[in-house]
């Protein structure tokens, strides 16, 4: 398809769907179909995965998609680069390297000048001894002291130019890395388009969907209340990353915490069969190349080649020097696709977009397969070809064939075998053959991607069909760059969605469109506003520390789970402090600290009482009493929870008998979990009241398993 036959469309970015790491892009094009039906779509960003696009048509307007592709053009800019603060970048570098030029050259100067001493001549051996001009010694050290002096004076100026110099070019620097990286950063303007296929007739509105690396998140949370309140408002706020080449300029936002690398595809489960007899193999998508193949570039061969036009040098003797005729083309090695982590083929694209799954093997050798995309060789041949630049064609029926896989040996590792080549093998080494028919790969089986070798090509590559290179180094470094922004330091108490989503994915849809500039910095994009339960209690554990702490009590009603991240608490009209929210799931309850209470007092005494009781004295009697006072200097009721601990054995020797009011927390009951031995008092304080809570505990072990000495009181 050549880009001056299809028709333009533009194109707008609709709706982003960031992940866990990485997007997923919608873009609405629309306009009126041409009578040959091939639409360029632009605008598409130079970091997209290839396989990952997917297009279609919106609407019942009797028009489909047949084919999608992406291509890339590149052409150059007209003027100068557009980049303002790339050019401003670059005229600073020079103006800092001409400062610290000029600083140099000025310091070799007074290290010149330093250097000047007075060089008595040279006296021979009968020569007197003359006296020294003492005048002509003075005048050179005042004239040495006065250049100095004016050379350190201009030192000065120049060290503040070149420091003046560096802070500018050091600003610079800083805004051109925080810049948006939708814009050319040469003089060369790269287009990435979809070329679509479209059946049908009339005006249309397509959809175009794909995949771009270099995009994460993380939640944020501001939360507001009032006392007494028992709901709160709750607002999600997302800081959202994101390099990927293009401005998020208006567009829907929508943030979901699923991983788009994850497989998707399910495991097949085979049958295991003992005996001959095997299940019939499923068809592998190979055919036998056409007939008559070797002779399609007889002709080709025989015709005389043209010889190099490269300009010779004249021969000492003045005639014309001999004219050599250029080598041979030499083969062409084999484009073996890459590996490219994130943007892979189609044949190789994560599952979640759509890639087709793997052929299975086939079976046993001699078994017949059928041809399940139509007829035979001659058919085929006759098909017509586009040309593509450097002799090769790209054609959409030729047959498929590969090679045999040349069998591993144990201990060994094999070498990696020739690329497979449909319609013959790859290389004209010989391989050792094994049994049943060639095995393509998924790339193989990608006919909109095989190339047809032209004529040029050698090594048994003429004719025949090969996988195209998925490999684009210049879009390799775009996506390496965008992929940057996974390593961007958090905000304070952020987490990731991977790591506290869990068991579960989610996606939250922001009500409003917002607008994220390509330039891998944290922007914050409000989400929306969720309802949740809320209870102010006070929290004191005195036989640790005798200080109270305010707590917020946070109950999710609603079926979106809230992520762990950072939350602004906001009391009444003023702001409290930022603290970290732990995730809750639907349903949950999750207590928030606040910090100390001031106007809420606790003291704790204990008394511990030794005796001994039973026949003889045989069991020693530990009573410990514990004493615990409360105060509410708040102007309003307080609920407290007091927590104490009484001590756990498992040795039925050793009785434990509780003498307080305490209650034991219920496991689940609560926002938290406890620790076996824990006992809580729960009181009520008007404002202004004060209480007293008594509790205590008897240990009663028996004689024979009492230590000697040690601490009795804890």
């Amino acid at each position: 398809m050549k880009a001056r036959t299809a028709q333009r469309w533009g194109s707008a970015l609709d709706s982003v769907v960031v992940y866990a790491q990485g997007a997923v892009c919608r873009r609405l094009a629309s306009g009126s179909v041409p009578a040959d039906g091939r639409v360029r779509v632009t605008g598409l960003p130079r970091s997209l995965d290839p396989g990952s696009l997917r297009a279609r048509v919106t609407g019942a307007s009797g028009v489909r998609v047949t084919e999608a592709r992406v291509e890339v053009e590149a052409e150059p800019l007209a003027g100068a680069a557009p980049y303002a603060l790339r050019r401003e970048t670059e005229q600073l570098v020079d103006a800092y390297a001409a400062a610290q030029g000029r600083r140099d050259r000025h310091l070799k100067l007074i290290e010149e000048v330093k250097g000047l001493r007075p060089v008595p001549p040279a006296r021979r051996r009968d020569d007197p001894h003359r006296r020294t001009p003492v005048d002509a010694w003075l005048e050179l050290a005042e004239f040495v002291d006065e250049r100095l002096t004016r050379l350190h004076t201009r030192l000065v100026e120049l060290e503040e130019a070149l420091g003046q110099a560096e802070h500018a070019l050091s600003v610079a620097a800083d805004r051109l890395a925080r810049a948006s990286t939708d814009a050319p950063a040469a003089h060369v303007e790269t287009t990435v388009s979809a070329v679509l296929t479209l059946d049908g007739s009339g005006d249309a509105e397509v959809e175009l969907e794909y995949g771009v690396p270099g995009a994460v998140w993380v939640p944020a949370y501001r939360l507001t209340h009032r006392q007494g309140d028992s709901s709160g408002r709750l607002v999600l706020r997302a800081s959202v990353a994101q390099r990927t080449g293009e401005d998020w300029n208006g567009v829907r936002i929508a943030l979901a915490t699923a991983d788009l690398r994850r497989r998707t595809d399910l495991p097949r489960l085979r049958s295991v069969r003992i005996g001959r007899r095997q299940p019939a193999p499923l068809p592998s998508g190979w055919r036998e190349p056409p007939t008559g193949l070797s002779d399609l570039f007889a002709g080709y061969d025989v015709a005389p080649r043209r010889p190099a036009t490269t300009a010779a040098p004249p021969t000492p003797g003045g005639g014309p020097a001999p004219v050599a005729a250029g080598p041979a083309p030499g083969p062409v090695p084999p484009m073996q696709p890459a590996s490219q982590g994130y943007g892979e083929s189609l044949a190789g694209a994560p599952q979640g977009y759509g890639a087709p799954s793997p052929v299975p093997p086939p079976g046993s050798a001699g078994s017949a397969y059928p041809e399940p995309f139509g007829g035979g060789g001659a058919n085929e041949a006759a098909q017509p070809v586009r040309s593509r630049p450097g002799g090769r064609q790209r054609a959409g029926g030729m047959p498929l064939a590969a090679p045999a896989m040349a069998p591993r040996a144990p201990g060994r590792i094999a070498a990696p075998p020739p690329p497979a080549a449909p319609g013959g093998f790859a290389a004209s080494q010989p391989v050792a053959p094994t049994a049943g028919p060639p095995r393509p790969s998924g790339a193989e089986l990608d006919y909109s991607a095989l190339v047809l070798c032209g004529p040029d090509e050698q090594g048994g590559r003429r004719g025949r069909l090969f996988p195209d290179s998925p490999f684009d180094p210049v879009a390799a470094e775009y996506r390496r760059r965008a992929e940057a922004v996974a390593a961007l330091p958090l905000p304070g108490h952020a987490v990731r969605p991977r790591e506290s989503a869990g068991s579960f994915d989610h996606r939250f849809d922001a009500v409003a469109r917002a607008d994220i500039p390509s330039d891998g910095t944290w922007h914050t994009v409000t989400v929306g506003e969720i309802p949740v339960g809320l209870r102010t209690e006070y929290l004191c554990v005195p036989s640790v520390e005798q200080t109270v702490y305010a707590t917020l009590v946070l109950s999710n009603s609603t079926d979106q789970a809230l992520l762990a991240g950072p939350v602004e608490v906001t009391v009444g009209d003023d702001f409290l402090l930022s603290t970290a929210l732990p995730t809750l799931a639907p349903g949950g309850e999750r207590r928030v600290g606040l910090g100390p209470a001031q106007g809420i007092r606790v003291t704790r005494r204990t008394n511990v009482h030794e005796s001994t009781s039973g026949l003889r004295g045989g069991t020693t009697v530990l009573d410990h009493r514990v004493h615990v006072e409360l105060a509410n200097q708040l102007g309003e009721p307080a609920t407290v929870e007091v927590r104490e601990r009484v001590p756990v054995t498992s040795d039925a020797d050793i009785r434990i008998e509780e003498r307080a009011d305490w209650t034991a927390p219920r496991d689940g009951a609560g926002p938290e979990q406890h620790t076996p031995g824990t006992r809580v008092w729960r009181v009520d304080l008007p404002a202004g009241a004060t209480t007293a809570l008594d509790g205590g505990y008897e240990i009663r072990i028996a004689s024979a398993k009492t230590l000697s000495g040690g601490n009795r009181r804890s």
